[in-house]
């Protein structure tokens, strides 16, 4: 006896140290992903600063002034003034637009691991809500029951023969149905027909008016 019980202890224990070693394994891989997700972002926003720093903002008028005024200092053609002025365009268009592409990117990804660290936990408060609804509802499974028997022997009809029927799965409904009147099961019968249409508590209640 006492040898099997230590043996259990220690299976346990070593289950348990696994069981964490295999937990703080995870943890640690996800923060990994984490830290090198965030390296990447780091990275490309420095890139995308330092790509602005090295940037000169210059308007077309500043720049036609001083290409008018080497002009007049005879220091170049008013012809080729005009090209250098045309190409400095140009140039500072193209760098525009990869700076602001470059811009969207980063946005687009910023977005991206947002919503890829958000969704889980959305997922979960979602199950877990899912779960609460459906344990308050089976627990007041059985009070609902009796409230609806006391209603029915005191002729109160208000708010139908079942309670909260829409929130009710089938199973929990059909095994309300053998208490009704005809009345309340035709009542019942529409109500289903017209909401969700379950095959097998329609069934049930035409087996009950039968």
């Amino acid at each position: 006896m006492a040898t099997r019980s230590g043996g259990s202890r220690s299976g346990r224990s070593s289950g348990s140290r696994s069981g964490a070693k295999g937990g703080a394994g995870s943890g640690r891989a996800g923060s990994a992903r984490r830290s090198a997700a965030t390296a990447r972002s780091d990275k490309s926003v420095e890139a995308f600063r330092d790509a602005l720093e090295r940037s000169v903002t210059l308007s077309r008028d500043r720049l036609q002034e001083v290409m008018d005024d080497a002009v007049r200092r005879g220091r170049m053609t008013r012809d080729d003034a005009n090209e250098l002025v045309s190409s400095l365009i140009t140039r500072g268009r193209h760098y525009t637009d990869d700076l602001v592409n470059e811009l969207e990117r980063l946005l687009d990804q910023a977005r991206r691991e947002f919503e890829s660290r958000v969704r889980p936990t959305r997922r979960r408060a979602t199950k877990a809500a899912g779960r609460a609804a459906r344990v308050a509802r089976d627990a007041a499974d059985t009070p609902l029951a009796q409230a609806d028997r006391l209603r029915r022997r005191a002729g109160v009809s208000a708010g139908g023969p079942i309670t909260a029927y829409d929130q009710l799965t089938a199973s929990q409904i059909k095994s309300r149905l053998g208490d009704l009147s005809a009345a309340e099961l035709r009542q019942l019968r529409t109500r289903e027909k017209r909401g969700k249409a379950r095959k097998g508590v329609l069934a049930d209640i035409e087996r009950q008016l039968k």
